[in-house]
């Protein structure tokens, strides 16, 4: 071998050894990164799994729906008293941890939204409360809540354009929630009942499935009248009941009791429980 075959031989070589170490430096670094990227996946996993478990505080959570409905085109005159009930109740229970969704003069759109953001919240140790203030129509043994587009010209159209309170108790049901608690500020001599054929006074008596218990103004079949306070005395004496920090039961009995008395008889709240025990509303 001469001196110039030498040469080329070391450097074939020196190229030899120079791409094996370049493609070593290659593999090296692919490993390196899948690797890196692997760890990341494990770790985002790790960290949705955190958020899907985590995201749930323990305990009981608490949600409430309020309407209040004021503005009615039937009506001789705006209900002022269901908007100021739904803010001052709103207020109240926020303060006792209540996540609150707050609809006022609503539609029937609107109210139907709003059920279908709280039935998406709902969790089995949810305690759900609805409130509805504004015009309460009973037909066919049911309970209607009025939104403020309703058209009513007979009693077909109170199914039409109302929003049962027995469906909005159902979807808390299917839902699966702990407790349900109900409160009617709607028994008010409504502007329809001269367009309807049969007898309409008032709500109609609701059986509360399981683990319910619902508070409404007036016994079932009677109105009550507005005071002339900026709150109806329903909302008013709840929200001392509440403050003094008593459970569910407690406190819708003792507003049934309260109204009672200062009303000498002539208001007679109605409380209809199924609860299996009493449902702690404040702390």
């Amino acid at each position: 071998m001469n001196l110039r075959q030498l040469q080329i031989s070391r450097r074939t070589i020196a190229v030899c050894v120079a791409v094996a170490g370049t493609v070593s430096l290659a593999i090296g670094a692919h490993a390196a990164l899948n690797k890196r990227t692997l760890d990341v996946v494990k770790g985002g996993d790790k960290a949705v799994t955190s958020g899907l478990t985590g995201g749930i505080p323990a305990g009981t959570s608490r949600l409430a729906l309020i309407i209040g409905n004021g503005h009615y085109p039937d009506a001789a005159a705006p209900l002022a008293q269901p908007i100021n009930d739904a803010r001052t109740l709103s207020s109240s229970l926020r303060r006792e941890g209540f996540d609150v969704d707050v609809v006022e003069d609503a539609t029937k759109d609107d109210m139907f939204r709003a059920v279908e953001r709280m039935k998406a919240k709902i969790r089995p140790d949810t305690v759900v409360m609805l409130f509805f203030g504004g015009y309460g129509v009973q037909v066919g043994r049911e309970s209607y809540m009025i939104p403020v587009d309703a058209t009513i010209w007979k009693e077909a159209d109170v199914k039409r354009t109302g929003v049962s309170v027995e469906s909005v108790l159902d979807a808390m049901k299917e839902r699966g929630a702990k407790a349900k608690l109900v409160v009617l500020d709607a028994s008010r001599r409504n502007p329809y009942e001269r367009r309807f054929r049969a007898f309409s006074h008032g709500l109609a008596p609701i059986s509360p499935p399981e683990n319910t218990i619902v508070l409404s103004s007036a016994t079932p079949g009677k109105v009550a009248d507005d005071s002339k306070g900026t709150n109806s005395v329903l909302v008013s004496e709840l929200i001392n009941n509440l403050n003094a920090q008593a459970g569910a039961e407690t406190a819708f009995n003792k507003t049934r009791v309260a109204i009672s008395r200062a009303s000498e008889g002539e208001q007679v709240p109605s409380v209809s429980s199924s609860l299996l025990e009493d449902i702690k509303l404040g702390g």
